[in-house]
């Protein structure tokens, strides 16, 4: 059998196995040992054994339930609540300060957590009900939350980014740094967006009376040193550490999980009942990105040593379009299996083929990586299989219809590829902090 037909049987067969249902590291690595025992033999265990232990011996891996760890404690420590607080009194009197306030919360809620699920969920419930009070536009309201809480894939901690890091065998302190900024300026298009549409039309964004928010200056103060200052020592401490030398990534997460602790007890929600809930959930949450890491290992090796790989490699490098047009091509591929894929699928499928091809097309391997994150956004906003959207319909309430969260995530979408363009023509945007940092 040629190596093209192969090639085609592997990727169709793990396509309709996903379809069908089956957890992405479950078929995985039930594609790769029955195509590896078929053309390779049964030596190929041999092989499954060797990236088994050279996936459970990695060690910026153990990050992932350090940052996990890290975002559950935070969750529960009620911070997201207080920083919306805040944010509602300092921005409730603009038009779409609501709006604004959701959005800004949520990034520095992605910022402290890296959890996606957590900050839609968390926000859907603080804030939706505020902006249905104050006729928000439904469609605006659903699709800040969505994307803001998106952000949590892109802003670090990033569980993405820790996962992505060893696939595309990059400095993962490099895409912690250099995700940093793009992830603020694609917050900042955000709140752009919200400012502009509801002063154009202010009946999509009231602004709220001053009578309904009479909050001195010395309580302002206080609200801002209570929930917004500790979270920025925290990040701080994440990623400053990395920034200055003075920790690597896995340590930089020890630091952040310590400093969740600390601050849950700063806020007297340090119980031993939240304790032993963000070990159980840490503890599957951790157990499900191992297992997809470790079926893509074989998958991947399966893969490559049959020369499938090459087979990819050439089929995309061949495409007569030049190196913007094949990036662009990948790009496409992307935003469409993130219609009915998750990012972790996504990224052991398709992160393995594509950086070779960008390093072969002379892109920069770090720029390469951080542009699929942002792209990867998409993934949680784009129908039918969007989780951001689930989550949010999940506690919406009933008068906010799923045709409502879809309306509005729409926008935000085209302002992803509005992010992807502003990088792609400026990519000093996404590489100074880590040349700043001396990670490159």
């Amino acid at each position: 059998m040629s190596v093209e037909l192969i090639t085609l049987l592997m990727l169709s067969s793990l396509i309709a196995v996903v379809l069908m249902g089956f957890p992405i590291g479950f078929s995985l690595a039930g594609i790769a040992t029955i195509f590896g025992f078929l053309f390779i033999g049964p030596q190929v265990a041999n092989v499954f054994m060797l990236r088994l232990y050279v996936v459970f011996a990695d060690y910026i891996l153990i990050a992932i339930p350090l940052f996990v760890f890290m975002g559950i404690v935070i969750e529960r420590s009620g911070v997201a609540t207080r920083l919306y607080d805040t944010m509602y009194v300092l921005l409730g009197r603009l038009r779409g300060g609501l709006a604004i306030a959701t959005v800004l919360t949520c990034t520095i809620f992605a910022a402290a957590t890296g959890v996606v699920g957590a900050t839609v969920v968390t926000m859907g419930i603080m804030s939706m009900p505020a902006m249905m009070k104050y006729n928000y536009s439904k469609p605006l309201a659903s699709g800040a939350i969505c994307a803001g809480g998106a952000l949590g894939i892109l802003i670090p901690p990033s569980i993405l980014i820790l996962v992505y890091a060893p696939v595309a065998n990059v400095s993962v302190g490099a895409l912690l740094i250099g995700a940093f900024i793009p992830g603020l300026v694609l917050a900042g298009l955000y709140v752009l967006y919200i400012a502009v549409v509801c002063f154009i039309k202010p009946a999509m964004g009231p602004a709220i009376a001053p009578s309904e928010i009479k909050v001195t200056i010395f309580q302002k103060t206080k609200m801002f040193l209570t929930s917004v200052f500790p979270v920025c020592l925290l990040i701080l401490a994440v990623l400053g550490s990395i920034f200055f030398g003075l920790a690597a990534p896995t340590e930089a997460a020890a630091i952040g999980a310590l400093a969740a602790v600390i601050m849950a007890a700063f806020y007297k929600a340090l119980r031993l009942g939240v304790l032993k809930e963000a070990a159980i959930r840490t503890m599957t949450t951790s157990a499900m990105v191992y297992l997809v890491v470790i079926g893509a290992s074989f998958f991947t090796s399966v893969f490559m040593r049959l020369g499938c790989g090459k087979v990819v490699e050439s089929l995309v490098l061949g495409l007569p379009f030049g190196k913007w047009g094949i990036l662009i091509c990948m790009w496409a591929i992307i935003i469409v299996m993130g219609a009915f894929l998750d990012w972790i699928g996504i990224v052991m499928i398709v992160v393995p083929l594509f950086s070779p091809i960008a390093i072969t097309l002379g892109f920069d391997p770090i720029w390469f990586a951080i542009m699929n994150i942002v792209v990867l956004q998409t993934s949680f906003l784009t129908p039918p299989f969007a989780y951001t959207i689930f989550y949010l319909k999940g506690i919406a309430p009933e008068e906010v219809t799923l045709a409502h969260i879809y309306q509005g995530v729409i926008p935000f979408l085209l302002l992803m590829l509005v992010a992807v363009l502003l990088f792609s023509l400026f990519p000093q945007i996404i590489m100074f902090a880590p040349k700043a940092a001396g990670l490159i």
